[in-house]
């Protein structure tokens, strides 16, 4: 099975994540920002990981952005050498009004485009700009590219949330095992 426990004590946050990456998408994200654990939730059940999140913290960038450092560290332990693995994934959400396309490719280098951006400077009591960090540092820490782009659609709530949903269901793909080999022409992901 490819699970992972991972842990971050800092003087400004706690953050442990547990994740199981072939199962059904089960998951119990606590943080203190309700609308971060439905975007996770989201992501967690159409990617069909089961994830499990505490953070606490002293403030929201601190627990935005360690949550993002440890569920990153946390699929690419899951991840282990990456033998077999799809390596690529795409999905195209709708939402409603919203339509969202999001791209990946586990490829041992971080790049992230990011085309899905907020009108305003939260949504739904989270700042818009920590939806930003997240992804980019979720990026960062699985060294991943990562592509979003918005097709359609405004409304804030939606775009975010077909946003972290499609980031699930491209994130199921790109992790499926499909074959015994490593998925890289240079043998190193």
């Amino acid at each position: 099975m490819r699970q992972a426990k991972v842990e971050r004590a800092t003087k400004e946050t706690g953050i442990e994540v547990i994740i199981n990456l072939d199962s059904t998408g089960k998951s119990t994200i606590n943080s203190s920002f309700p609308f971060l654990n439905h975007l996770l939730d989201g992501f967690s059940r159409h990617g069909r990981f089961d994830i499990k999140i505490n953070a606490t913290g002293d403030n929201e960038h601190h627990i935005v952005e360690d949550t993002a450092i440890v569920l990153g560290r946390a699929f690419n332990k899951a991840l282990g050498e990456k033998v077999g693995i799809e390596r690529f994934g795409s999905a195209i959400i709708p939402m409603d009004d919203v339509l969202v396309l999001v791209a990946i490719d586990i490829g041992g280098r971080s790049y992230v485009v990011n085309d899905v951006k907020f009108r305003y400077k939260s949504v739904e009591g989270l700042s818009s700009e920590m939806i930003d960090h997240f992804i980019d540092t979720l990026v960062k820490e699985m060294k991943i590219n990562l592509h979003a782009k918005l097709l359609a659609g405004k409304n804030e709530h939606h775009k975010a949330e077909a946003l972290f949903k499609a980031m699930g269901v491209a994130m199921r793909k790109a992790t499926r095992v499909t074959g015994d080999e490593l998925p890289s022409t240079k043998g190193i992901l």
